[in-house]
């Protein structure tokens, strides 16, 4: 099914799956065993157009949308998640720099991105609060013409290699709860900036991810993204408009297990049949079947709707919720499927079980999702 996919998106998601298998692939065993960043991949699928697609062409990016980058994160996914997310999340920070920077900010922060020259970060989480975005720590304080930041951050995504950070910090504390925050960028070679790697990752070990923090950081108030004490409700913004990514990460991994799978249960013989010729199995498979097709169709539509100016959030989170259970879901029965092999690292089902976990916990966990969906039907 194409799902009415235009004659671009169908050559931007062919491309992707290509790139994935020639330049991804052959790497992914490596670099999931020694923990490894991919910069070189970064730079070459910046030069196809896989690095920031969704962004505005004015701004370097491919002007894809939402779906486009959708369809990249799928296909790439399909291959290896971490080294993917090592792609499609070069622009991680960069979404609130182009919904509320400025002119200037996003021609020196964004184009590079896109042109593979730069790394960007969301610097978000910290140790003591990640779902509850409003409970951050982190300060900003003014001194003259520049604010000084202290706090600290955790599971940053591209911490130890990204150029630059979008911190989300309290910069009006006499406000109430949500007006307190604002969203700074930070240059990661600043004076009083700490990054250390998180080794040790159960799944995407390839994706960088660590620790940072922030000593009497100083950097100019031009370095403020959008309106001061607006910085949670830009965040809410940014988490409604990638959590299709986190669908579609999930998509491309249920996918390959179900093809990983299928082909097996052709070739694998047991009691002198075909694996597959068993009713477990084939419940297995059609089960995963029925549900990637549920997904697809969840996260198709809105990144559709968002692209359209017509977003449903609410939607989103359903998508990116569901995008986590079937991931896990799939992952487990690939696993099965497979017996004792996909026990081992010669098959990659055991890689993609350990992947599949982190889709029910970054981008807002699955509790989060369900407070989501359920406040809006109680709003009903």
């Amino acid at each position: 099914m194409d799902y009415n996919l235009t004659e671009e998106q169908s050559m931007l998601r062919d491309m992707a799956y290509k790139f994935a298998v020639k330049e991804i692939a052959p790497l992914s065993a490596k670099c999931d065993a020694e923990e490894a960043y991919t910069p070189e991949l970064v730079k070459l699928a910046a030069e196809n157009g896989l690095v920031g697609s969704w962004v505005p062409e004015e701004y370097g990016g491919a002007g894809a949308g939402i779906m486009g980058n959708a369809l990249i994160t799928e296909q790439l996914s399909r291959v290896d998640m971490g080294i993917g997310l090592n792609i499609v999340a070069a622009t991680f920070g960069c979404e609130a720099i182009v919904l509320y920077g400025s002119e200037e900010q996003k021609e020196q922060y964004v184009r590079p991105v896109c042109e593979g020259k730069a790394i960007s970060a969301g610097a978000y989480t910290e140790p003591n609060a990640g779902t509850d975005v409003a409970g951050y720590g982190t300060r900003a304080v003014k001194d003259g013409g520049d604010y000084i930041i202290n706090g600290q951050k955790m599971f940053i995504t591209n911490g130890t290699v990204c150029d630059f950070f979008l911190v989300q910090a309290i910069t009006n504390p006499e406000n109430k709860r949500h007006a307190r925050f604002s969203q700074i960028i930070v240059p990661a070679d600043a004076p009083g900036v700490t990054r250390t790697k998180i080794h040790g990752k159960m799944g995407i070990r390839s994706s960088n991810t660590a620790e940072i923090s922030f000593e009497d950081v100083r950097v100019p108030q031009s370095n403020l993204v959008g309106v001061e004490g607006r910085g949670f409700y830009q965040l809410m913004h940014f988490f409604d408009t990638t959590r299709p990514m986190i669908a579609a990460q999930a998509l491309g991994l249920s996918q390959a297990c179900l093809d990983t799978s299928a082909r097996y249960s052709r070739e694998r013989e047991v009691f002198g049949a075909p694996l597959g010729s068993f009713q477990l199995t084939q419940k297995k498979l059609a089960e995963m079947a029925i549900r990637i097709e549920a997904l697809r169709g969840l996260t198709y539509r809105a990144c559709w709707l968002i692209d359209n100016g017509t977003p449903d959030y609410t939607l989103a989170a359903m998508a990116k919720y569901y995008g986590g259970e079937t991931a896990v879901f799939c992952a487990d029965k690939a696993v099965e499927i497979h017996g004792g092999y996909g026990y081992i690292e010669e098959y990659p089902v055991q890689k993609w079980y350990r992947d599949a976990k982190i889709l029910e916990l970054y981008e807002g966990t699955k509790e989060a999702e369900i407070m989501t969906i359920g406040g809006a039907m109680m709003r009903k």
